[in-house]
C-alpha cells in the first residue's frame, strides 16, 4: 500500500450519525418489515425517486410523491415527508470526525466530502459542513451519485491525487467496493471510533488521544 495524501469522508454514517439508522427506526415505529425502505431503493433502480433525488434530478419537494409511489409499488406503505424527517433529525455531526479532519489537514494532507445527498426547492444556503474540508463533493450538485465510479474519480480529480493515494471512509459495502476497485483504501465505518483507529494507522497519526 502506498502513501495517502488525501482522505475522503462520506457525511452521513460517517462524519454524521447514520440516516440508516434513521430509516431503521422509522420502519420500526411504523411496523415495517426490517430493511423494508433500502429494499425499495435498490429495486426501484437508478430511474427510481431515490436515486433521481441523489442526482439532483428531483428536490426534494419533488421526490416525495413518486417516491411514495415506488414504495407502493414494492409493497410498502410510506410517508415520504415523515422518513426525510425522521432523516433530517439524525444529521448530527460526530465531534471525534471532526477533530480527527481537523488533524488530518494540521498534518498537511487534503480532505474532501463525498456524499449523496439532496436539494430542496428555492434558494440554496452551503452544506455547514463545507469549512472543515478542502473539498466538497455533493451528488445532487454534480448529477452523480456513489457508486457510480465516475463521482469518485472527480473527488480525487478535485483533490489533485490519484485514487491510489486517497483513503476512503463509507458505511455502505457498495460504496466501498467501488472506491477499491478504483485503487482507494477503503475503511468501512461502523463504530466511529475503530474506523478512526484503522485510518491514523494508515496515515501514522493519532486521530483519537
Amino acid at each position: 500500500m502506498g502513501a495517502i495524501d488525501a482522505v475522503v469522508f462520506d457525511l452521513g454514517g460517517v462524519v454524521m450519525a447514520s440516516p440508516l439508522h434513521a430509516i431503521a427506526r422509522y420502519e420500526r415505529d411504523h411496523g415495517l418489515p426490517v430493511n423494508a425502505i433500502n429494499r425499495v431503493v435498490v429495486e426501484s433502480g437508478d430511474g427510481g425517486a431515490w436515486s433521481r433525488l441523489e442526482r439532483g434530478e428531483l428536490t426534494l419537494e419533488a421526490f416525495l410523491s413518486p417516491f411514495e409511489v415506488d414504495c407502493r409499488a414494492c409493497g410498502v406503505e410510506v410517508s415520504g415527508a415523515r422518513l426525510m424527517g425522521y432523516i433530517a433529525e439524525a444529521g448530527v455531526p460526530r465531534p471525534q470526525m471532526l477533530e480527527a479532519i481537523r488533524r488530518i489537514r494540521g498534518r498537511g494532507l487534503r480532505v474532501a466530502a463525498l456524499t449523496n445527498n439532496w436539494v430542496r426547492e428555492g434558494r440554496r444556503e452551503g452544506h455547514r459542513l463545507r469549512e472543515h474540508f478542502d473539498v466538497f463533493v455533493e451528488s445532487a450538485i454534480v448529477g452523480l451519485r456513489k457508486p457510480d465510479p465516475r463521482i469518485y474519480e472527480l473527488v480525487c480529480g478535485q483533490l489533485g491525487v490519484a485514487p491510489a493515494r486517497a483513503a476512503f471512509l463509507d458505511d455502505i459495502g457498495r460504496n466501498l467496493k467501488t472506491a477499491r476497485a478504483l485503487g482507494m483504501s477503503p475503511l468501512k465505518v461502523e463504530d466511529p471510533d475503530v474506523a478512526l483507529r484503522e485510518l491514523g494507522a494508515l496515515l501514522g497519526l493519532d486521530l483519537l488521544g
